[in-house]
Formats: C-alpha cells, sequence, structure tokens
C-alpha cells in the first residue's frame, strides 16, 4: 500500500482500529431532510466527537469551515432522488480532479446489488476505485438497499460486502442486522463500518446495535440520523464513541448519556 493511502486511512481509521464517522449526505437524494436543513450548524457541536464527515461537495463548499481540521469522506455518486423512479439509478457525479481539489481523505458512493441497476453500479464503483487508487485515494462502498428495507439480511449484506471489496472498495459501510451480522463482517476482507441498523425507539437500543456489531467485528459506525435526528445529538454522539473508542457496554452509555443530556459531563 503507497504512502499515500496509508495516510488518508490512518486519518479515517484510528490508532486503536475504530472509526466514528458522521454522514450527512442524506440531502443529495432527500434534499431538507429534518434537522440537516442548515447542515453547518448541524454539525458545530458534533464534530469533535466525529472522526471524518461524509457528505457532498456542494454542502462542504458552502456550509463548512475550511479551517476545520477533520477528514471528509465525499460522497460521489447520486443523481437520483425520493421522488424519482429508481434511488438505484446513480451516476458517479464527481470527477477524481474534484475529489483532489477538495483535499478529501476518502470517497464514498453507494452499490445497489440486486437492482435493475446492479451492474451499473458495481461498474461504476470499479471505475472509481480505479480512477481513485491512482491518487492514493480510498473509496467507501456503501451497500445501500434504496426503499427495500426488507433486504437488510446477513446473507444479503454479505453478498454486497464481499462484491465491493472484490472491486476494490477499501473500506465498507453496511447496516447492521441482529442475526449473523458476524458472517457479513468475516466474509469483508476490508473493515466494515455500520450505517443505522433497524427502527429503533430509544437510544439503548441504539447503544445495543452498536455495541454489538462491535463485538461482531465492525470497526464502527457510520450514523447520521441516530445521532443528529435526535433530541440530545451531543450526548448521543459521546454515548456511542464511547463505545467504539472505550469499550463501554450499552448500559455505561446510556448513563453517559443521561450524564451528558443533563449537564453533568
Amino acid at each position: 500500500m503507497e504512502w499515500g493511502m496509508k495516510n488518508r486511512l490512518s486519518r479515517l481509521i484510528q490508532a486503536d482500529g475504530k472509526a466514528l464517522f458522521l454522514p450527512i449526505d442524506h440531502g443529495y437524494f432527500q434534499g431538507p431532510t429534518h434537522k440537516l436543513e442548515k447542515p453547518g450548524e448541524t454539525i458545530k457541536p458534533l464534530l469533535q466527537y466525529a472522526d471524518a464527515l461524509m457528505l457532498t461537495r456542494g454542502v462542504l463548499r458552502n456550509c463548512v469551515d475550511s479551517a476545520v481540521d477533520k477528514p471528509v469522506i465525499l460522497r460521489v455518486s447520486g443523481g437520483t432522488s425520493v421522488v424519482g423512479e429508481d434511488l438505484a439509478n446513480e451516476a458517479i457525479t464527481t470527477s477524481v480532479q474534484e475529489i483532489i481539489r477538495l483535499n478529501a481523505s476518502a470517497v464514498s458512493m453507494s452499490v445497489f446489488v440486486g437492482s435493475k441497476y446492479e451492474h451499473q453500479s458495481l461498474t461504476n464503483l470499479a471505475k472509481l476505485v480505479d480512477a481513485c487508487e491512482d491518487y492514493g485515494i480510498p473509496v467507501m462502498a456503501v451497500t445501500a438497499v434504496g426503499r427495500e428495507l426488507e433486504k437488510r439480511t446477513a446473507r444479503y449484506l454479505a453478498l454486497c460486502c464481499r462484491i465491493a471489496a472484490e472491486l476494490g472498495a477499501r473500506v465498507v459501510k453496511t447496516y447492521y442486522c441482529e442475526e449473523n451480522f458476524e458472517k457479513v463482517v468475516d466474509g469483508c476482507p476490508v473493515p466494515v463500518v455500520m450505517a443505522g441498523g433497524p427502527k429503533v425507539n430509544s437510544q439503548l437500543e441504539v447503544f445495543k446495535f452498536v455495541y454489538d456489531g462491535m463485538q461482531k467485528g465492525a470497526i464502527g459506525v457510520n450514523l447520521g440520523r441516530n445521532i443528529w435526528q435526535t433530541e440530545h445529538p451531543v450526548a448521543a454522539i459521546r454515548a456511542i464513541r464511547a463505545i467504539i473508542h472505550d469499550n463501554y457496554t450499552p448500559e455505561e452509555a446510556q448513563s453517559l448519556f443521561e450524564q451528558v443530556k443533563a449537564g453533568k459531563t
């Protein structure tokens, strides 16, 4: 592995081998998402607790202070919307020159395995890897399921993750699943970070799936809405960070969450 690639990955994945990525790229297909209407304001109190920020070039340029010393994972796929025909019909929307110009530490794009546009999204991934490897820029593949949330099974996610790694992704972001998540991680030869898991009704449930996924081999999370859409986002991100980097149990994380919420720490 070249020095540049190693250096960029080391900025994203911390010395303990773990990572907390904060995505705010949802507007690229959802528009002004709840509590992300003004992304710059949303992330101000959260950035210090994140290891990297995932976003589009438009939000990076217009909403993030260029003096912020936080690695950027640049979302470079898109071209669809929630009101369009098919979310899977994405294309690469950002050139490698733009990626370099914006000083991104990594890029991300979605792949839609099993969809009508499977071939398109997977070959787009391969082409992006080819372009970015020339400049030592890691690619994170996002195993997207579009509107078909029932696909979040270990068998399907393991398939997606392995194919993404085989095509050259350096990191894979995938959904957590309660059953057999270790098989998803074990079958993927590159680091796995978790996206949101099943719909939950409490912060403790979030802490439990993050903890369980970490125990089963994930290196961390790429969590957005489970942080900045909560009533207490700083408390949420600090508790999740404690699970990832300080080996807190869900119960210990809940206790920290309550303390931060109450202004006691």
